[in-house]
């Protein structure tokens, strides 16, 4: 059996389930990376997406318990609504109050957030290291106070988190303790990495997140809009010589991290990049 989505043996059904919810996510490629993941160690596995909209949270994870399921995806709006109806939270995913991945351990569904650790493990394979490094986010939402915990847990010197409502980019900020501080777009300049967790740049709301000035003074940029894949942040920076980063890394390892806790096994990343890639290429 063959489809789109990577599925390329018989499904039976003793087949182990796994999907992402979360609305939307008719456009995800989220199936696409895992199939091709369990696919590539030989897993008699395969994901699927389900739309979930708020307020199906909790009966959702009911559902992944009934159905016996071998782990979830979650993606907005559920973060939240997960992280309260599993039986208990991972560190990050209790830190944040956000719940990215659920995994089956014995009778337990736990929450875990692998966003962090995956844009984290994403810098690292572009070279870049977070240690010793002046840290400026876009941003307070969900995956922006995810990669501000991250950040301070990876040693960064500062993290200063811009934006618009001052009260939310100061509690973010604090999820980086000493490190965190609420700042203005006059911070930018001179970072060593600016991190946009804001939606500019997406499909659909174009634009930028910060003049294209204060890019000048920046040594590298990552995006954690994916879709388009070359945001017009990431074209302004490397217009003006700068390290540019797309938002697929953090995509791919991320979910390698979700794999890794589903299966237990090393996540083969190089695939799963290959197939975020494709899926990349074929999006108009």
């Amino acid at each position: 059996m063959s489809d789109p989505s990577g599925v390329s043996h018989p499904l039976t059904a003793a087949t182990t389930v796994a999907g992402v919810i979360g609305d939307p996510v008719r456009h995800s490629r989220s199936p696409a990376i895992h199939n091709a993941a369990f696919r590539s160690c030989g897993l008699d596995w395969v994901f699927a997406g389900w739309e979930v909209g708020a307020g199906g949270g909790a009966a959702a994870v009911e559902a992944m318990r009934t159905l016996g399921l071998g782990g979830l995806s979650v993606t907005m709006p559920l973060k939240a609504e997960v992280a309260a109806a599993v039986d208990r939270c991972s560190g990050a995913a209790t830190t944040l109050g956000a719940v990215n991945c659920v995994a089956v351990e014995g009778s337990e569904l736990v929450g875990h957030n692998t966003d962090g650790a995956g844009f984290v493990a994403s810098l690292r394979a572009e070279g870049i290291d977070p240690a010793g490094r002046r840290v400026v986010v876009l941003g307070a939402g969900g995956a922006a106070r995810a990669v501000v915990a991250a950040m301070a847990e990876a040693g960064a010197e500062s993290v200063t988190v811009v934006n618009r409502d001052e009260a939310r980019g100061r509690r973010a900020a604090m999820l980086a303790g000493d490190r965190g501080r609420l700042g203005t777009t006059a911070d930018v300049a001179g970072a060593d990495l600016l991190v946009n967790a804001t939606p500019v740049g997406m499909a659909g709301t174009p634009g930028l997140p910060v003049p294209a000035e204060v890019l000048e003074g920046v040594a590298a940029v990552a995006d954690l809009v994916y879709q388009p894949l070359e945001t017009e942040l990431l074209t302004e920076a490397r217009r003006a010589g700068v390290v540019a980063i797309d938002g697929l890394g953090m995509l791919v390892h991320q979910a390698a991290a979700a794999f890794e806790l589903w299966t237990g096994r090393p996540a083969p990343v190089a695939v799963m990049r290959q197939a975020a890639d494709t899926g990349a290429s074929s999006v108009v």
